[in-house]
């Protein structure tokens, strides 16, 4: 028997080294192009402070960095990134984090004079180091591009909020048209409001944002009203409210965000001869997702959820179409205990929120006769 001769591998462990062997090199790539934007970040920043330091003394004049961009291009032929707005946006990045500045230089490139924080009228360019407090998300900082970084101080104000942003830019390797988008939409402002297990069910982190940014907390269904409707308070259920949504579906969708189209109400789905039937069936096509809705006349209930996971199992399996993402249901109800919720949510594995909503009878009585008539307030719109 010929020892020499080697096997033919099996797709399965052929498949397996390969998925090793692609991993060890994108992880090399990722950490040789972590270690060049880092370089990147810190002569940004360095530059930005010497024409910081130049500008706002008045020691430069008008046109000054206008001409700096000019004759980097003559020198260096072929330079990109240093034209005469860049180099502004390179001052704003580090007078915006000045406070991430450490003064003690390294010894190399001394400057000619004691005052070490003064660049005026030198040709010496100092090094330095980045200095931050133990909850500055220094990894995060340093991973994401000067592109990001000038969205995010350009866009947020507050620095617990531009954090966030860092954090979550370097988490879902967010583009930079996308940022812009979540930022200006605030997923600052809706992050924890919407008890629900998106982070941990959905794979793609940016998806899962986007999921969250999508669906309020809260929802005003100013157009039920049960009087109206001459059911009392005792006897209103599910269906009463279902329907009422039915009739109003355009103002439903409105009220509940963008994207949406409205696929169908106790919608039929059957799997191994058992029949189901899930209130409301949506689709959102920013998600490009199925969005299944449950009406709760009543406070939250644990057993809401499994009833809700097991339709979107059912519509992963049989509705959902090969280029769409995961089906996401939300459970829509009068009250719930957010801490309880987030609590019992986590052990589900499909994609799940509880919210609550108020219906026009649900209203303070002083707020309803502030408020004009339905009538004129669809004359104004």
């Amino acid at each position: 028997m010929d020892t020499n001769h080697e096997m033919i591998p099996s797709k399965d462990k052929l498949a397996n080294a390969v998925q090793v062997i692609k991993d060890a090199i994108l992880l090399s790539q990722q950490r040789a192009l972590g270690a060049v934007n880092q370089e990147q970040l810190a002569l940004y920043y360095g530059i930005g402070r010497y024409i910081s330091a130049n500008t706002r003394t008045k020691n430069w004049g008008k046109g000054f960095i206008e001409g700096i961009s000019e004759q980097l291009r003559k020198e260096l032929p072929g330079l990109r990134g240093f034209s005469a707005p860049s180099l502004r946006k390179m001052r704003t990045f580090y007078e915006e984090w000045r406070l991430l500045s450490d003064d003690s230089f390294v010894e190399t490139n001394k400057l000619p004079n004691d005052d070490s924080n003064s660049f005026v009228e030198t040709n010496k360019f100092p090094s330095f180091q980045f200095t931050m407090t133990s909850d500055f998300p220094i990894a995060a900082f340093m991973n994401i591009g000067f592109s990001h970084h000038y969205t995010i101080l350009s866009k947020v104000k507050e620095v617990e909020q531009r954090k966030f942003y860092i954090q979550f830019a370097a988490d879902t390797k967010v583009k930079v048209e996308d940022l812009e988008k979540l930022i200006e939409d605030g997923l600052y402002n809706h992050q924890g409001d919407l008890p629900n297990n998106f982070k941990r069910t959905i794979p793609d982190q940016l998806q899962a944002y986007r999921t969250i940014n999508m669906f309020k907390d809260e929802y005003l269904l100013d157009y039920i009203n049960t009087e109206e409707l001459f059911v009392r308070d005792k006897d209103r259920d599910e269906r009463v409210i279902e329907q009422s949504i039915i009739n109003n579906v355009k103002n439903f969708i409105m009220t509940f965000g963008r994207d949406f189209t409205f696929v169908g109400n106790q919608y039929h789905l059957e799997k191994f001869g058992i029949e189901q039937f899930p209130d409301l069936l949506f689709f959102n096509r920013e998600l490009s997702a199925l969005v299944c809705v449950e009406l709760k006349d009543g406070p939250f209930k644990t057993a809401y959820l499994g009833q809700l996971a097991g339709y979107l199992r059912i519509l992963d399996d049989e509705v959902r179409k090969p280029n769409e993402n995961p089906s996401i249901g939300i459970i829509l109800c009068k009250s719930a205990n957010k801490r309880f919720v987030e609590y019992v949510i986590q052990d589900y594995e499909k994609p799940m929120g509880v919210a609550t909503y108020k219906t026009s009878a649900d209203m303070d009585d002083r707020l309803k006769r502030l408020l004009p008539p339905v009538e004129d307030l669809e004359k104004l719109l």
